[in-house]
């Protein structure tokens, strides 16, 4: 199957897949698969140490010949030094989170590099393609990690109508008929992060692709609601006392508690006091592949979902 959009011309990709920046996971060995399959890869800076970002965009460009990208987390402390790099090595693209990066445009668009924000509302998608942004990823809150207040199904056409450039639909797909209802609701691409968890090609700690395999539809939880940048997690120790100490409003020490729990989670299996951040569709999860698997068969799944659709309204 074969979807083109503006989003497949904008990146120079077969399919309209983007595979999701998370921190600690998406690394040089999955976006490099990602890219290799025609969707594209990223790879999530995070807090990463510059120069260790730097040896992860090397890696991927000797994994791969095809486009991909790194995503910039605008709160890390050293993102100036980390965008001053970026620029330097010339990736295809970058997504963004955790703000506007709007004081980075011209600098990045001057260099080629393509930027596509993340935007969980409408008022931010508007100014960010005022600033110049090349597309829009709208991220619902069944997403893991950093999200937002809307959910995918509202916040996509929301967006369709809101801005001319490109939208991606984000939160909760891991599955042809997440790609089918995103296209139905205006999108021009899905951007896919849960689901790229359990690729062979994932370095993330076995114990936490176990844990993905094996929740349920209500394992997740957003916590961290009471710092201002709520977070959703798999259910595990940490969340329950991450969720106390919501209740009592106690942000500074959630922020002390949480610090490096999510690396301790994806690089070293501490699934119990780590920071284990999925999306709401872990529970639709049930197998390790290869990338190439994993985007083949979502396609496959989304033709015949097409396939089928006639006949169900009519």
């Amino acid at each position: 199957m074969t979807l083109k959009t503006r989003l497949t011309e904008l990146l120079e990709i077969e399919h309209p897949i983007i595979q999701g920046g998370m921190a600690w996971t998406a690394t040089a060995e999955l976006a490099g698969a990602v890219s290799n399959a025609g969707g594209f890869g990223i790879i999530g800076a995070g807090h990463m140490p510059t120069a260790l970002l730097r040896e992860q965009i090397h890696l991927a460009k000797e994994l791969t010949d095809k486009p991909f990208g790194v995503n910039l987390m605008l709160l890390t402390p050293h993102i100036d030094e980390i965008v001053e790099m970026v620029l330097e090595e010339k990736v295809h693209a970058v997504t963004t989170g955790a703000g506007n990066p709007g004081k980075y445009m011209s600098a990045l668009q001057d260099r080629g590099i393509k930027v596509l924000p993340i935007a969980p509302s409408v008022a931010l998608a508007k100014r960010l393609e005022a600033a110049g942004a090349d597309a829009i990823i709208g991220e619902g809150m069944e997403a893991g990690g950093h999200i937002g207040d809307l959910t995918t199904m509202v916040l996509t056409p929301q967006l369709v109508d809101a801005v001319e450039i490109p939208v991606v639909a984000a939160g909760g797909i891991a599955d042809g008929r997440g790609v089918v209802a995103a296209f139905a609701l205006g999108a021009e691409g899905v951007q896919i992060g849960t689901r790229f968890m359990c690729a062979e090609e994932c370095t993330i700690h076995e114990d936490v692709k176990a844990r993905i395999l094996k929740a349920k539809d209500r394992d997740t939880v957003v916590t961290g609601r009471s710092t201002g940048h709520p977070v959703r997690v798999l259910k595990n120790k940490l969340s329950k006392q991450i969720m106390a100490l919501d209740l009592e409003n106690r942000p500074e020490e959630i922020e002390a508690l949480g610090a490096g729990k999510l690396a301790n989670c994806m690089c070293r299996g501490d699934v119990d006091e780590g920071s284990l951040m999925a999306g709401q569709c872990a529970s639709m999860i049930d197998s390790i592949m290869p990338a190439q698997e994993i985007i083949a068969t979502i396609l496959a799944e989304a033709e015949s979902v097409m396939r089928a659709m006639p006949g169900r309204i009519g």
